[in-house]
């Protein structure tokens, strides 16, 4: 298992998957997901997902509240706000530039590209990064980094 890695893979109708991929990429239509717990390996249509969680494990931490605020960690990538189609949000970080070739217009017919992964911003969250799929977002809201002016530049 030391190339696999922990997966939690969430449909678009709502189920959930946990386990271990080796071949996931951002251009794969397919990969494979072998269940946790019972082995049993699926073969799953990234079309069909809303996001794949990368995680630190599968229990998790069920008292722990993850903090949903930038600022509560350091990161060099643009801030980013996803809503889902289902309502759900997250918050974190993109790396690249802006619009990125991997980014929110992953949906486009012809592109090679299912979606993008996001760095959540609590560090001690399960999660380490979380591969969202285009066609399940229903808005993206970029924080672009402020100018700071100085007292001379204000004419």
């Amino acid at each position: 298992m030391a190339d696999e890695e922990r997966v939690v893979a969430r449909f678009n109708d709502g189920r959930v998957v946990k386990g271990y991929t080796r071949d996931f990429t951002v251009e794969s239509n397919f990969f494979l997901l072998d269940e946790a717990g019972s082995g049993k390996e699926h073969r799953i249509a990234v079309a069909d997902l809303k996001a794949v969680f990368f995680i630190k494990s599968f229990e998790g931490n069920k008292t722990y509240r993850e903090k949903k605020a930038f600022g509560v960690s350091a990161h060099d990538g643009h801030k980013v706000y996803i809503k889902f189609k289902d309502q759900e949000s997250l918050v974190g970080f993109v790396e690249g530039e802006i619009p990125w070739d991997k980014g929110f217009f992953v949906s486009r017919d012809g592109s090679k590209t299912k979606g993008f992964f996001l760095i959540p911003v609590d560090r001690d969250s399960n999660n380490v990064k979380v591969f969202v799929v285009g066609t399940s977002v229903e808005d993206v809201a970029i924080m672009m980094k402020a100018k700071v002016f100085r007292p001379e530049e204000r004419g």
